[in-house]
């Protein structure tokens, strides 16, 4: 039983030195990739990442408008414009609201 408690925790110990070096190593990378970035670049990145936010944004409420329910909105406004219809027709109107 202690033996495999003794290999279980070495192997546990090789596994977590080498995920350690490899978090290094991509700190490494990423250090070196950012090295020759300056304040002017962060700000003009930063400023496309915002321009096409809003364009994604507007693209996506231009999609979702195309499924909004308007036929039944349309169809109110005609049973609206029949029943305004209607009482004109008759010479007697009503009059709705305040």
């Amino acid at each position: 039983m202690y033996q495999f408690l003794l290999f279980s925790s070495l192997f546990l110990a090789i596994t977590s030195f080498f995920l350690c070096l490899y978090a290094c190593a991509r700190v490494g990378q990423f250090i070196k990739a950012s090295n020759q970035l300056d304040w002017d670049s962060v700000a003009n990145l930063t400023g496309e990442v915002g321009t096409i936010k809003k364009t994604i944004q507007t693209l996506n409420n231009r999609i979702n408008g195309m499924h909004s329910p308007k036929i039944a909105e349309q169809e109110l406004m005609l049973q609206y414009l029949q029943n305004q219809g209607k009482g004109q027709s008759n010479g007697k109107t009503t009059q709705m609201g305040g």
